[in-house]
């Protein structure tokens, strides 16, 4: 909470000592503020005034995204299934907004889950951030309950350790905390979901594999996949660079769910700099031979006879990371609705 005091309180400074330059300047000079700010001062203030909003406003700003994925491949009786996804809960930017975060619990189990899942970081440094939390994220409830993934944040790597072995041991921690509030995480493995004895989706997760060596890469597909007999399928990777991998060696993976962009926290216009980095960054994409096709308003359109394309669903999260807002990038919440379509 003091990093997001400082970064307000040097935001409203920054806005100050300009407008008392300005002033100043317009003074010496014998030329009206209200000519300056016209002519351009407006702009050098956005810079500290967006930050403002992004802080106070925008990051507390839940916003609910609805995604229809309909296809031969979803069950019959799994039609209307609903799917809740969030991600990058990133708990240190959550010190001292409980509140905030309770709104959004509250959002989400308003939504009637029959699964949540969750991509990946939920803490930012150290396993101790979930503490005071655990009540608030254990209230999670989904009819086939709530499974997660490690994200790299989750591996405690941006941390100083003596030793590499306590360093897995915080990730043991991690894992245990999260159990203990009732999620399931998937280390390697996959779920089975039945409603009959012929209708069954599969939830598989991966630990962290990235395409960059920036970022750690701890997971087996391999071993995630392994009796995975859904007639859908459903891939948990929190990094979006790992789908074309994914889908090479498995390309009957109907939907893949990641998170770890967050947009790069900023969008204008349509624009985030998430698209200079990433590839897949936010919303919805499909992917068609070798090319990807990113469907806006997250639905795949009526006119498309292959709905039936692996898809890639990329949620921008929840929580931030190095600086405390959100301009234009919402926190977000999706919900997914399974549809059977013969």
């Amino acid at each position: 909470m003091f990093v997001t005091f400082t970064a307000i309180f040097a935001a409203i400074v920054a806005v100050l000592l300009i407008v008392l330059f300005v002033a100043g300047v317009s003074a010496v000079f014998g030329i009206s503020f209200r000519k300056v700010f016209m002519k351009g001062l407006w702009v050098l203030l956005m810079p500290p005034l967006l930050l403002l909003y992004g802080m106070l406003i925008e990051r507390n700003a839940y916003e609910i995204n609805e995604v229809e994925i309909a296809g031969g491949n979803v069950p019959e009786s799994f039609d209307g299934y609903r799917i809740v996804q969030i991600s990058d809960m990133h708990l240190a930017s959550f010190k001292n907004r409980h509140r905030s975060l309770a709104r959004a619990v509250e959002m989400i189990n308003g939504l009637d889950p029959d699964l949540i899942l969750f991509t990946g970081d939920l803490v930012t440094y150290l396993p101790d951030e979930l503490d005071g939390f655990e009540p608030l994220l254990s209230s999670l409830k989904a009819g086939d309950g709530v499974y997660s993934v490690l994200g790299n944040h989750d591996y405690c790597i941006y941390n100083r350790w003596e030793s590499d072995s306590l360093r897995a041991a915080a990730v043991r921690e991690l894992v245990a905390r999260e159990t203990a509030l009732g999620w399931k995480v998937l280390m390697n493995e996959n779920v089975n979901i039945g409603r009959s004895a012929v209708d069954t989706i599969s939830l598989a997760g991966v630990e962290n594999i990235s395409s960059t060596s920036y970022f750690p890469s701890y997971g087996d597909l391999d071993k995630a996949m392994s009796g995975a007999s859904g007639s859908f399928k459903i891939l948990l990777t929190h990094d979006p660079t790992h789908w074309h991998k994914a889908l090479e060696d498995y390309p009957d993976i109907d939907l893949t769910l990641s998170g770890h962009t967050h947009a790069m926290q900023f969008s204008v216009f349509g624009w985030s700099p998430g698209s200079l980095m990433f590839d897949e960054y936010r919303g919805l994409y499909g992917k068609d031979g070798d090319s990807v096709l990113r469907f806006r308003h997250g639905r795949v359109p009526e006119d498309r006879s292959d709905e039936d394309l692996p898809l890639l669903y990329v949620n921008i999260g929840l929580g931030e990371t190095a600086i405390p807002a959100r301009v234009g990038t919402r926190p977000e919440i999706t919900l997914f609705t399974l549809s059977h379509k013969k």
